[in-house]
């Protein structure tokens, strides 16, 4: 197991967000109405803005929340972590885009995987290390969870 510090936590976040966006976009490319498809491209949009807000606070560290937890010349702990992040939360899988009420469903379930991730996430950084920053990431993502629920509830008849 790894010990991740902080920045390496915030790029792990930031390609999350990434990869959220890129899963609106193709959901909106999929659904045939166009209330849909804003809705998708607002939602991805958000996600970018996200990136954006886990960049900035990642540029905001320490030198010690930076700092290496191991010695990695060759930058393996980051490729682990990119892959983490591409392959725990809106991975490639099966995903029934049907429906806007199935999207939402999908994409609520991706931000609760995310939150477990980065919960699991906070017991590998030390708190020197920027811990108690994660929370911030994890309040992000539960405010994911609130709009994708209200929009979900919109489409509750559908």
């Amino acid at each position: 197991m790894y010990d991740f510090n902080a920045d390496e936590i915030y790029q792990m976040a930031e390609q999350l967000e990434r990869n959220g966006s890129e899963f609106y976009r193709k959901s909106a490319e999929a659904t045939a109405l166009p209330e849909e498809s804003a809705l998708l491209l607002k939602l991805a949009a958000m996600e970018d803005e996200h990136a954006k807000t886990f960049q900035t606070m990642r540029s905001e560290l320490g030198d010690l929340e930076r700092s290496a937890t191991a010695f990695d010349p060759e930058g393996e702990a980051l490729r682990y972590l990119r892959a983490l992040a591409d392959t725990r939360v809106f991975f490639e899988k099966k995903i029934d885009i049907s429906s806007m009420k199935e999207i939402l469903k999908a994409a609520i379930e991706a931000e609760k995987e995310s939150i477990v991730f980065y919960l699991g996430m906070r017991e590998a950084v030390p708190g020197k290390l920027g811990k108690s920053r994660l929370d911030d990431i994890i309040k992000e993502e539960m405010g994911h969870i609130r709009l994708l629920s209200r929009e979900l509830v919109q489409h509750k008849d559908q």
